[in-house]
């Protein structure tokens, strides 16, 4: 009676793969590509022909299983960023440091960045003329100014104060702190007028600008705007309905002192 070969009936299990071992269609091996471990059937005869390289399956097999990627973190607070051709493992930075483009512009690190220590704000609400001379302290916008840390942190100021013009073309003004117990920064000409085309209407006097200097070291401070100029004086700061009846309340000035720290 003639003999028929029904060849193989069932899969083959051949365990983990190996690369000296003569594979047939139907085996089945286990094999780790780089960090995925999946499970593969031979589909043509092979010898040293890994299933699979970078994802990519070779020709004579097929996946019976695909895996995942096992995570590399190793620590709380790891993070899975992609490396030049794999995921790969970003270790948690120290405390304080920020997550950041390095300089290559092609990754991902941990580092030191810009951060906002303290917002410091003020408002100046009090009609008050000004003053005609030269050096004169024309308001007070607050006697409770003190930074966290005048040596190690950076300031941006940043300011308006409403005006009735006077007619004024050309102010020279800024500020003044004054540190209690003793100690002036000035910044004279750091300030701006704004104004439309009749110098006699209401306007705006301003500053906007950063300072990297410690003041006078830690301590409280009193911030003055100042006038350094003669004759760099509006009529009046803070106009209200008395100027003109349009002005329904009592304008107002504000100062804005954001106190950050470098990268």
């Amino acid at each position: 009676m003639a003999t028929i070969d029904l060849g193989k009936i069932k899969q083959v299990w051949r365990g983990t793969y190996n690369a000296s071992f003569n594979y047939v269609p139907d085996d089945v091996v286990y094999y780790m590509d780089g960090s995925v471990g999946s499970s593969y059937i031979c589909i043509a005869n092979t010898t040293g022909n890994a299933p699979s390289s970078g994802g990519s399956l070779h020709a004579s097999w097929n996946y019976l299983a695909k895996g995942q990627a096992v995570s590399p973190t190793t620590t709380q607070g790891d993070l899975i960023v992609r490396g030049a051709s794999a995921d790969q493992r970003l270790a948690i930075g120290s405390a304080g440091q920020a997550l950041k483009v390095n300089s290559s512009g092609n990754g991902l690190e941990y580092g030191s960045a810009a951060v906002i220590k303290k917002i410091h704000s003020f408002e100046f609400a009090t009609r008050t003329s000004g003053n005609n001379s030269a050096g004169n302290n024309q308001f007070t916008w607050t006697n409770a100014f003190t930074p966290l840390d005048p040596v190690n942190n950076s300031f941006w100021i940043d300011g308006s104060v409403p005006v009735n013009l006077a007619g004024n073309d050309f102010c020279g003004f800024g500020l003044r702190f004054e540190k209690s117990g003793g100690g002036i920064t000035d910044f004279e000409g750091y300030g701006a007028q704004y104004v439309d085309t009749a110098q006699t209407h209401m306007g705006f006097y301003g500053y906007n600008f950063t300072y990297s200097g410690n003041f006078d070291g830690a301590g409280t401070y009193t911030i003055f705007h100042r006038a350094y100029g003669s004759s760099s004086n509006p009529d009046n700061y803070c106009p209200n309905n008395s100027d003109d009846s349009r002005l329904g309340s009592q304008t107002r000035g504000f100062l804005q002192i954001i106190e950050y720290k470098n990268a």
